[in-house]
C-alpha cells in the first residue's frame, strides 16, 4: 500500500494510472513555509512499514518561484505575468520507504504562454479552474488555451513526473502492474513526447538530484 500524501486530485488520477493500492493522507503542511515542501508532506504522514509518496509542483520564472494564487486577481496577475513568456514547471517529489529511507528528487518542463490577451486570461480566471493551480492554470484543462507550446514531460507539468514516479516506487519495493507511458497514452489520447527521456533519468534517480526533461523543441500543446 501507497500513502499519497496529497490532496489534490491531478495526482490521486496519475498515480492511479500505475494501477497500485494507495490512500490518500493529506499532509497539514505550510507548503509555503516549508524548505523542502514535498519531503515535509511526506515526513507528516509517513509511517513505518508503508511507502508514503509525496510532491510539491511550482512555476519558475526568471529565477522566482510562484505558487499557487491567493484568489481570483492573483490568478490574472500570474496569467498576465506568464503571458508571452517560456517558464520551468518544477515537481518536487519525495518518497519514504517502508524502513524509513527518504529519496527526493525534482523534476522540470518547460511552457512557454500565448502573448497577452486580457479578454482569454479573464475569461479562463472567470471558470474558477485556475485556483489552487500552481502558475493559475492547468494545461490538461481550460489553461491549454493559453499555452503555446510545452517541452519535457507533460504529466509533471500536470502535477506528477508520472515515469520518475514509477522507478522510485519500484525502487521502494512497489508492485505496479502498469507501465507509464501505455498508461498515460491511454488517459490523455497522446503519447508524451519525453517518456524516453524520463525512463532513462528514471532508472538512476539519485537523492537531491534535478531532472530537466526538456532536451528537444517546445511543441505544440495537445488539444
Amino acid at each position: 500500500m501507497i500513502r499519497l500524501a496529497s490532496g489534490s486530485p491531478r495526482r490521486r488520477e496519475l498515480l492511479a494510472l500505475l494501477g497500485a493500492p494507495f490512500e490518500v493522507v493529506p499532509a497539514d503542511v505550510d507548503e509555503r513555509a516549508a524548505d523542502k515542501p514535498a519531503l515535509a508532506k511526506a515526513a507528516a504522514v509517513a509511517r513505518r512499514g508503508v511507502v508514503t509518496l509525496a510532491a510539491d509542483t511550482l512555476i519558475e520564472l526568471a529565477g522566482e518561484r510562484i505558487g499557487k494564487p491567493a484568489d481570483a486577481t492573483g490568478a490574472r496577475t500570474m496569467l498576465a505575468r506568464l503571458a508571452g513568456r517560456t517558464h520551468a514547471v518544477r515537481t518536487e517529489v519525495a518518497l519514504i520507504d517502508a524502513a524509513g529511507r527518504a529519496l527526493r528528487f525534482g523534476v522540470r518542463s518547460a511552457v512557454t504562454m500565448k502573448p497577452a490577451d486580457d479578454t482569454a486570461i479573464a475569461a479562463y480566471v472567470a471558470t474558477g479552474e485556475p485556483l489552487d493551480r500552481a502558475g493559475a492554470y492547468a494545461i490538461q484543462g481550460g489553461g491549454a488555451a493559453l499555452v503555446s507550446a510545452y517541452a519535457g514531460c507533460y504529466a509533471n507539468i500536470v502535477g506528477l513526473p508520472l515515469c520518475h514516479v514509477f522507478f522510485a516506487l519500484r525502487r521502494a519495493g512497489v508492485a505496479m502492474p502498469e507501465r507509464p507511458e501505455p498508461a498515460f497514452t491511454r488517459s490523455f489520447g497522446f503519447v508524451c513526447p519525453a517518456w524516453r527521456t524520463a525512463y532513462a533519468q528514471g532508472r538512476l534517480l539519485r537523492d537531491g538530484a534535478e531532472y530537466f526533461t526538456a532536451t528537444y523543441a517546445l511543441r505544440a500543446t495537445p488539444m
